[in-house]
């Protein structure tokens, strides 16, 4: 005679529940050493909870006849949800692929060894190279800082008129690179300080030199358009060094931020327009206000007849708006 066939239910040969926290990783793993698995606060149970909102025994784990397993709720009053679908006392549903339930407040996992494991990430480990990027960029702000406080103070100025253009931006960027590694320490569950200041260095250094090498290159070539560059420069190294220190803290909506950035910042460069549109010209400034020296001149300057010649085509606009002009004021004097 043939022996019947078995109807003992398929069971996963190793699996685990895992108790996540609020950024879906798991901050507790409990292994499952038998069928059906009970979880909740008792201490009889095989999954032992601390949750002030779950019962004694509020929910059982079992193997259902097609290899998955089912979520079974106990005597509870708070009960739980299975894919967003609202369990009360006695209901039960299977548990979807990715293992995922609820119990009251409580997000859990269950794995098996039947579920693929997602491929080992490497471990990144700063390259001692770089052990000195790090100061070499805090003296390259605080030598930019000094060099344009010279230029704006008295020969005879005292060393406190110093303190506070150069300590002050080094203070906001080591306070950034703070905030951002707090980020870091509750996304990521480390504190990448280093990484983060250099990030915000390389920015700021980066933007000194725009704010220097800017104004020499128009001068020396007579492209004043290039100062347009310098009203960009700003608003555009602010996104992308948000959008950078954003990767170490949410990488896996990369993709997500950088649209979100993108879009805050075009709103950002329309609203400058919409702010210049009576001016004649949207970005940068009309005129350089202080010329680099001569020696750095390569164009040959123009004479003055060619200035004078490019300006009498104002001639008609200057009239007619000094004739609505005075029209409004002999208007005001009558009344």
């Amino acid at each position: 005679m043939t022996a019947p066939a078995s109807t003992t239910p398929a069971v996963p040969a190793a699996a685990v529940v895992e108790l996540l926290g609020r950024d879906g990783r798991a901050v507790q793993v409990q292994r499952v050493t038998g069928w059906p698995v009970r979880i909740g606060r008792s201490p009889a149970c095989d999954i032992v909870l601390d949750d002030a909102h779950l019962a004694a025994e509020h929910a059982e784990l079992q193997p259902g006849e097609d290899g998955r397993v089912r979520l079974r709720l106990l005597d509870s009053r708070n009960g739980g949800s299975v894919a967003g679908k609202r369990l009360a006392t006695g209901d039960s549903a299977d548990l979807p692929r990715s293992g995922g339930f609820q119990l009251a407040g409580v997000s859990l996992r269950l794995r098996t060894s039947a579920d693929a494991l997602a491929p080992e990430q490497p471990l990144i480990v700063q390259p001692s190279r770089h052990w000195a990027l790090a100061p070499g960029l805090m003296l390259a702000l605080l030598f930019f800082q000094w060099v344009d406080r010279w230029s704006a103070v008295d020969p005879d100025a005292r060393w406190i008129d110093y303190a506070a253009p150069l300590l002050g931006p080094l203070a906001f960027v080591l306070a950034w690179a703070g905030l951002w590694s707090l980020a870091s320490q509750i996304f990521q569950h480390r504190f990448p300080f280093t990484a983060h200041l250099r990030r915000a260095l390389i920015v700021m250094v980066a933007l000194q030199a725009l704010e220097w090498l800017l104004p020499a290159v128009a001068y020396a070539f007579s492209w004043p358009r290039l100062m347009m560059l310098e009203a960009l420069a700003g608003p555009v190294a602010g996104a992308g060094l948000v959008a950078w220190h954003a990767r170490l803290v949410w990488p896996g909506a990369r993709r997500t931020l950088n649209v979100g950035i993108a879009a805050l910042l075009l709103l950002g460069l329309g609203l400058q327009v919409g702010n210049r549109q009576e001016q004649q010209y949207v970005f940068g400034p009309p005129y350089l206000a202080s010329l680099p020296p001569p020696a750095l001149r390569v164009v040959s300057p123009k004479p003055p007849e060619a200035l004078i010649e490019s300006l009498k085509p104002l001639k008609d606009d200057l009239a007619r708006q000094a004739r609505k002009d005075n029209e409004g004021g002999e208007g005001d004097a009558d009344e």
